[in-house]
C-alpha cells in the first residue's frame, strides 16, 4: 500500500513467513515457529540457570528468578485464588514467562516480530486454560454443582432465569477462551503494525533528506513506541496469567 509516496508492506507480509525447514509439509518450520521454540528454550534455560547454583543470598539470575516467582505468587495467585492455589505456581509462572518472551521478540533486532501476533498459539493456550478451570470446577464441586454455580447466579428472579442461564453458559464456556486468545493476539498484532508503520516512515524521511526537523521527532516517537511495546508485552503476559488464575479461582471458590 502506498500513502503520500511511502510504500507500506501489506499485513500478510508482516504476519506470514515462508517456510524455512520441511517446506510444504505438515511439519514446516518458519520464523514464528522458531520464535516459539526459542521462547521455550529461554524459559527453561532461565530457571535452570537460576536453580543450578542456588545460594542462600540470591544474586544475579537466581535473584531475578526468585523475584519473578514471588511476583506471580504474591501478585497473582494469592490475590485471585488464595493459598490453595500454590499448586498452580509452576504452571502460571511458566505461562507468564513463555508469553512474555514470545511477545518481547518484537523489539529484538533482525527478528522484530511477536509470535503471539499469530492466533494459533494464543488460541491453544486459551483452550488449555478452558480445560483446566473446567476440570478443577468439576473435581471440586461435582458436575451438577459446577454447572449450577456457573450457570445460575444467586438471587436471580425466576422469570429471567432461563435467559441468565443462557448468557452465563455462553459467557463461561465460549466467551472466556475466545476473549483470552483474541485479547493477546489483537494487542500484539496492533503493536507490531504500529511499530512497522513508524519504522517505515522514519526510513522514508531519512531517504528524503528531511532529517533536520522531521526525522528527530519521528525517530524519538519510534523509540517511545518501542518502550511502550515492552510494557504491552509485559502487560499482556500478566493479564493472560491473572485471568487464568481468576478462572481457576472461581472454579475452586464459586461463592466468590
Amino acid at each position: 500500500m502506498t500513502l503520500l509516496g511511502i510504500e507500506f508492506p501489506p499485513i500478510s507480509h508482516l504476519t506470514r513467513w515462508p517456510d524455512i525447514f520441511f517446506a510444504d509439509t505438515p511439519y514446516a518450520i518458519n520464523k514464528t515457529v522458531l520464535i516459539y521454540l526459542a521462547s521455550v528454550v529461554i524459559t527453561l534455560a532461565f530457571f535452570f540457570a537460576a536453580a543450578r547454583r542456588a545460594q542462600l543470598v540470591p544474586r544475579g539470575v537466581q535473584n531475578l528468578a526468585e523475584s519473578s516467582v514471588e511476583f506471580v505468587r504474591e501478585g497473582i495467585i494469592l490475590q485471585t485464588i488464595g493459598p490453595e492455589g500454590m499448586g498452580y505456581l509452576p504452571f502460571l509462572t511458566t505461562m507468564f514467562f513463555f508469553i512474555f518472551i514470545a511477545n518481547i521478540f518484537e523489539i529484538i533486532p533482525f527478528i522484530q516480530f511477536p509470535a503471539n501476533a499469530r492466533i494459533a498459539v494464543p488460541f491453544l493456550l486459551a483452550i488449555l486454560v478452558w480445560f483446566i478451570f473446567n476440570t478443577v470446577g468439576i473435581k471440586r464441586q461435582g458436575f451438577v454443582g459446577y454447572m449450577k454455580s456457573s450457570l445460575i447466579p444467586p438471587g436471580v428472579p425466576k422469570a429471567i432465569l432461563p435467559l441468565m442461564v443462557l448468557i452465563e453458559f455462553v459467557s463461561t464456556f465460549f466467551v472466556r477462551p475466545f476473549s483470552l486468545a483474541i485479547r493477546l493476539f489483537a494487542n500484539m498484532l496492533a503493536g507490531h503494525l504500529i511499530l512497522v508503520t513508524f519504522a517505515t516512515i522514519c526510513a522514508a524521511v531519512w531517504a528524503a533528506s528531511l532529517s533536520l526537523v522531521i526525522l528527530p521527532f519521528s525517530f524519538a516517537l519510534l523509540i517511545a513506541l518501542t518502550g511502550f511495546e515492552i510494557l504491552v508485552a509485559f502487560l499482556q503476559a500478566f493479564i493472560f496469567t491473572i485471568l487464568t488464575a481468576v478462572y481457576i479461582g472461581s472454579s475452586m471458590h464459586p461463592d466468590h
